[in-house]
């Protein structure tokens, strides 16, 4: 099952040119990578992303990462938290996650 992580363009940058990434700031003070299922990105954009440009969306399988819970967070409901680095060679794919009129317009899952 595919889970997803949103970054800002720069962190996307940054995990290209590591080859890995530990997360955005809240992922370390958290002390794990937050990610979202398919029903649960666009509310994860809507309330950490709000307004902002220059995003990207990243599809990464479960079963391709070592230490992966869900647990619950927001309303109660479980959200895949990764508790190692993300290595590059693990993203299935990225995308660009535009900002429209009325929030920000997912892709297509290119899988």
């Amino acid at each position: 099952m595919l889970i997803y992580k949103i970054l800002t363009n720069a962190q996307w940058l940054a995990m290209q040119a590591d080859g890995r990434t530990l997360g955005a700031p809240i992922d370390l003070a958290d002390g794990f990578i937050h990610f979202s299922s398919a029903m649960q990105a666009a509310e994860t954009a809507d309330k950490h992303f709000a307004g902002q440009t220059d995003l990207w969306l990243l599809g990464v399988e479960e079963d391709d990462l070592t230490d992966v819970r869900w647990e619950p967070s927001r309303g109660g409901q479980l959200f895949p938290h990764l508790y190692d680095e993300l290595p590059l060679n693990k993203v299935s794919w990225a995308l660009p996650l535009p900002l429209g009129e009325e929030g920000h317009i997912f892709p297509e899952d290119p899988s």
